[in-house]
């Protein structure tokens, strides 16, 4: 099966987040990576549904991420599929997530990751707090009316 090879635009997008969270703020960072892990991260073979960010010393990582091995990549340059990677932001950047980490309730997720115009790799990252079941509930109920209101507006 012959894959495409994503240049820019959108690799992988997390559609749970806005179900299981409500989102407060979002910001965009770098992630750090090696070679082999952008290669298939181009080719799309990665999975953000399960990550978060955590604080390690000064840093943040993401976790939880999944990038699968190339099939035909050189046993020399394999990884850990599921490590923690580096975010990069500057300092000041990095400093007021972790006082919104610190918060009660608050978590950081990624939303999205693409390749921008100039070909580097961003993750878009939201801060917010998860949802209660009543609230969920309220948002699927929002989802068919309007669904039902196009329908009718349609028809």
């Amino acid at each position: 099966m012959q894959r495409q090879i994503i240049k820019f635009g959108q690799v992988s997008e997390n559609r749970k987040a806005r179900f299981n969270y409500s989102i407060e703020d979002t910001i965009e960072a770098g992630i750090s990576l090696t070679g082999a892990e952008i290669k298939s991260v181009r080719y799309g073979l990665v999975t953000i549904v399960d990550g978060f960010v955590q604080k390690r010393s000064d840093d943040l990582f993401l976790a939880g991420i999944e990038i699968q091995k190339l099939p035909t990549a050189n046993r020399a340059f394999n990884f850990d599929e599921r490590r923690p990677r580096q975010l990069l932001l500057h300092r000041n950047q990095i400093n007021r997530l972790i006082g919104k980490l610190q918060e009660k309730g608050a978590t950081i997720f990624p939303l999205k990751l693409y390749f921008n115009n100039r070909g580097k790799l961003k993750v878009l990252l939201g801060i917010g707090h998860g949802k209660k079941m009543a609230d969920k509930r309220e948002t699927i109920k929002m989802r068919e009316w309007e669904r039902t209101k196009a329908r009718i507006i349609k028809g």
